[in-house]
């Protein structure tokens, strides 16, 4: 039942993200990837706020909600929310790993994109 709740939330963030992103070029032009660090800071807002308020205590949520939430729509709108509450968490227990989760993330993560746009370059040469 919990993917249900996942795919559910997928597609509402996915559309959002679609949306704002659409909007922010309109808005901002092309040039500059506002869209995208609006939606990642939005995101990352979001799942902190929610995963801080619903896991115990007054607004305390089922897992249901709260994977509906953090894992559906925030994924779908942005996994970089996830990234974030991870790097948070690891800050509080272990500032080191915090910092080289960010530095192994962000450079595995511009080495990955790089290499998959290399390669889809490779194989759409003409023959």
């Amino acid at each position: 039942m919990l993917y249900l709740w996942v795919a559910a939330g997928s597609a509402i963030g996915g559309v959002a993200r679609f949306w704002l992103s659409l909007a922010m070029i309109r808005l901002t032009g092309p040039q500059f990837p506002w869209g995208t660090i609006l939606i990642n800071v939005l995101g990352s807002f979001v799942i902190g706020l929610f995963a801080t308020l619903t896991a115990n205590g007054r607004y305390g949520a089922p897992i249901e909600i709260r994977t509906f939430v953090m894992v559906g729509i925030c994924g779908g709108f942005t996994t970089f929310s996830s990234f974030s509450l991870q790097t948070l968490d690891l800050l509080r227990a272990e500032p080191l790993q915090a910092f080289g989760n960010v530095a192994l993330s962000v450079l595995c993560c511009l080495a990955a994109v790089a290499g998959g746009s290399y390669a889809g370059l490779a194989f759409n040469r003409p023959a």
